[in-house]
């Protein structure tokens, strides 16, 4: 599924962060957001006006339940009840496809049961989400997500909190998803060099306005990275990926 915004305008409150921004992602992409805190990255995940089209359908012509059924949405730190189980959790995910006062079909508890083996929860199905690890539980809310057979998954830094061995696992299966199912990925990222590693296009954003957007070897670069998040960096090329891995060693004057 393909993603365009048009003039986009977002913020907090009454401030305005981004304005008349122009972004468009295509179909089957995996895309990373990122810039430093408080230039607009996560706001632009959430639209104030402007223009929004899925498959160049404008959302604002689309019910709550068409665009649930094309698209998922994983906020930073997302909660859910301390009593839900994992399965009830990723259960939520089928509901844009169920008919008002309908139960579960057996056709939504084969998805359900594939997005649980996909993000490895079999075993844990049945405890209580919050009794899962960091790493666990963000598992459970991407198989929520993934159970909405999703063509599109917006998340906002789905890796913020984790250890590193958990980051790459959840970036993995991140990866995965993308690659399997073809589903169209944009998220935003803190860690420059996962996004990196991971993204084969990055979008900059900077002072409300998107600075720099390309391959991510292109993007992660001494220059750019000077410009958006006033540091100097070394840039070096990992010899496993080929993607530019960014080591900074100063803050620099703001350009």
């Amino acid at each position: 599924m393909k993603i365009q915004a048009e003039r986009l305008v977002a913020g907090y409150d009454k401030t305005n962060v981004l304005t008349n921004v122009d972004v468009a992602v295509e179909d089957g992409e995996m895309v990373g957001i990122i810039g430093p805190n408080g230039s607009g990255k996560t706001t632009l995940l959430k639209p104030r006006s402007g223009g929004v089209y899925l498959d160049g359908k404008a959302l604002r012509e689309m019910s709550t339940g068409e665009v649930a059924r094309g698209m998922a949405v994983l906020p930073q730190a997302p909660n859910a009840p301390p009593e839900l189980t994992v399965r009830e959790l990723v259960s939520y995910g089928r509901y844009p496809h169920v008919p008002w006062l309908k139960r579960l079909g057996e056709g939504d508890r084969e998805v359900i049961d594939r997005a649980l083996s996909e993000c490895r929860l079999e075993a844990m199905a049945q405890r209580q989400v919050s009794t899962l690890s960091g790493g666990e539980r963000q598992r459970a809310w991407l198989a929520m997500a993934l159970s909405q057979e999703p063509k599109l998954m917006l998340l906002d830094e789905p890796v913020t909190l984790l250890d590193i061995c958990h980051q790459l696992e959840i970036m993995d299966l991140i990866a995965q998803l993308n690659a399997k199912r073809g589903i169209t990925v944009l998220m935003v990222l803190h860690d420059l060099n996962l996004a990196s590693r991971y993204c084969e296009r990055l979008i900059a954003v900077s002072h409300g306005r998107v600075a720099y957007d390309g391959p991510a070897n292109e993007v992660i670069q001494p220059d750019v990275l000077r410009e958006v998040f006033n540091v100097d960096a070394y840039i070096i090329q990992n010899p496993h990926t080929g993607r530019s891995v960014c080591y900074p060693f100063q803050a620099c004057a703001p350009t």
